[in-house]
């Protein structure tokens, strides 16, 4: 049951609500959670990457500015629904994208612009870290963007102090605190699922493919410090009170819990950090995680080994591209609309034709298309060049049209979940869906089922939250500690034993037809990749 205004009230009055924010690829988001563990006020500042000198990155300043606004509007919201100022919370959790390259100087100065998870651009470093460690090092990795730089022979890297994500960097900003959660860890450097730290003996082969450039550090002196969930993490400083919050009002001394990356808030999110449990979120990218049984038989370059908040062992399969394309064609017919005098709002815009697409062939009727805007390692394109093609004898209509262009946004991704489903015979009982394309009901929940051929479901209450809202509820279980819950339990038995939600089971002919359309798509891969070259 609900908590009444009153109740609420009480509990901003008392401190007895937790704050979680999440620093995502197009939106900051904060969201303020209750006793009862539903958001009660949020705030939201969109930002966008700048590709500068052939790196994707976001300055320090805007950083900062986006964190500060999507702050104030959430307090602010508090105001307004509430009548009392935002002076203190129980516990604060932060998350953001995860993976990437933010190293420091002993005078904690940024060394060379924040690198994203976007950067393509450490092929020869993840190749050799794989070998070496036989283990998966994905490109986007901490770990691969700092051996590319050796590789290189950035100058940067011999005054390395410390090295981090965006989640690591607000947390240590605000707390002192140089830790990440393990999630968070298990995208810097691989990770012991046994003794829940960076793996000892790959750290110790990667300061030995070093040695020779007789840098001052260690690699185990510039990662942040590993923590699990339920941990405390540190406590809110004066001075990261003032830099959290420009009023001044917010009060320091508030605990935090380990800072996650998305994968890991995804999970929590939507229930999926038990075994045989797996969640996708998908937006401007796409992931998908999938709790597993046991280790995997052998390396895949196309499959990340991560972890759970709590460092059970997950495979992860990304893929950089999702709905931008997606949202571009949406804001064209937006623009043709509004020219003609019969413009919408963006709900009736997105559902309306998202639901359309529900009514085309089950193959897209013989259309094809690619959303890259970025490069993309599963599909092997170095150079993103969203593509639309048809042959003559292709059904080009409007619900074939959307049909194609969500298929195609689930496109490289299946090739990852394939591996695991198909190959590796991983069991999956249920998917847990959360992002962007999952907002029109139904709709993507159903493109989904049909991509992986297991049923989908989405918590309808938490649906538009996202991972600001699981860093949240990780938050909350750290103040539950001493309760003797675990995770999994304490999520499953408190958070989301009264929530409903929707599931979907995938149809045989939507199965049949994405497997159709995936033929299409890894045959025109050529396409995709000579496009680069010509334009």
């Amino acid at each position: 049951m609900s908590l009444s205004e009153k109740d609420i009230r009480e509990a901003v009055e008392k401190g007895n609500t937790v704050l979680g924010i999440e620093l995502g690829s197009t939106r900051i988001k904060a969201v303020l959670i209750s006793e009862d563990h539903l958001a009660i006020a949020s705030g939201s500042h969109e930002w966008e990457n700048s590709y500068v000198n052939h790196i994707w990155t976001y300055s320090l300043e805007e950083v900062w500015k986006g964190l500060q606004d999507s702050y104030q509007k959430m307090a602010r919201d508090v105001k307004e629904k509430y009548g009392v100022a935002l002076k203190r919370v129980g516990a604060i959790g932060f998350s953001a994208m995860m993976h990437g390259y933010m190293v420091f100087d002993r005078d904690e100065k940024l060394l060379v612009p924040f690198r994203t998870w976007r950067n393509t651009i450490t092929e020869e470093a993840s190749r050799k870290l794989t070998e070496v460690f036989q283990y998966p090092v994905p490109q986007r990795w901490s770990i691969a963007h700092l051996y590319q730089a050796i590789l290189k022979g950035e100058d940067h890297v011999a005054d390395i102090s410390y090295m981090t994500t965006l989640a690591g960097y607000i947390h240590w900003k605000l707390t002192g605190e140089k830790v990440v959660g393990i999630g968070e860890a298990s995208g810097m450097f691989p990770i012991d699922a046994d003794i829940k730290n960076y793996n000892q003996t790959m750290v110790e082969q990667f300061d030995g493919l070093v040695s020779e450039k007789e840098f001052s550090w260690k690699l185990k002196d510039i990662l942040p410090r590993v923590m699990v969930a339920g941990e405390r993490a540190g406590t809110l400083t004066k001075e990261g009170a003032r830099l959290l919050d420009v009023s001044g009002e917010l009060m320091e001394g508030i605990p935090f819990c380990p800072p996650e990356g998305d994968a890991g808030t995804g999970m929590a999110a939507t229930n999926s950090v038990a075994q045989r449990t797996g969640n996708v979120s998908a937006g401007t990218s796409v992931f998908a995680m999938i709790v597993l049984e046991k280790k995997l038989s052998k390396v895949y370059p196309e499959l990340d080994i991560v972890t759970t908040p709590t460092g059970s062992l997950v495979a992860m399969a990304h893929s950089n591209n999702c709905t931008s394309d997606l949202n571009a064609w949406v804001g064209l017919f937006d623009e043709f609309a509004r020219i003609i005098g019969a413009g919408v709002d963006t709900d009736k815009l997105y559902g309306t034709l998202y639901r359309q697409a529900l009514k085309g062939d089950a193959d897209c009727g013989g259309l094809l298309a690619y959303g890259c805007l970025s490069s993309e390692h599963i599909t092997h394109v170095e150079e993103g060049r969203p593509l639309f093609v048809r042959t003559p004898e292709s059904s080009f209509n409007l619900a074939n049209f959307m049909r194609v262009n969500l298929y195609t946004a689930l496109g490289a991704l299946k090739i990852g979940l394939d591996i695991l489903l198909k190959q590796e015979g991983v069991r999956l009982d249920k998917m847990l869906g959360h992002g962007g394309l999952f907002k029109t009901k139904d709709v993507g929940q159903s493109i989904m089922a049909a991509a992986i051929n297991v049923p989908v479901s989405v918590m309808e209450e938490t649906a538009g939250e996202g991972g600001a809202w699981g860093i949240a509820l990780l938050a909350s279980f750290m103040l539950r500690r001493g309760a003797g819950e675990s995770l999994e339990e304490y999520l499953s038995d408190r958070v989301f034993a009264g929530m409903s939600g929707t599931t979907i089971a995938p149809e045989e002919k939507d199965v049949a037809g994405f497997e159709e359309f995936m033929k299409r798509y890894v045959r025109g891969l050529a396409l995709e990749r000579a496009a680069a070259d010509y334009l």
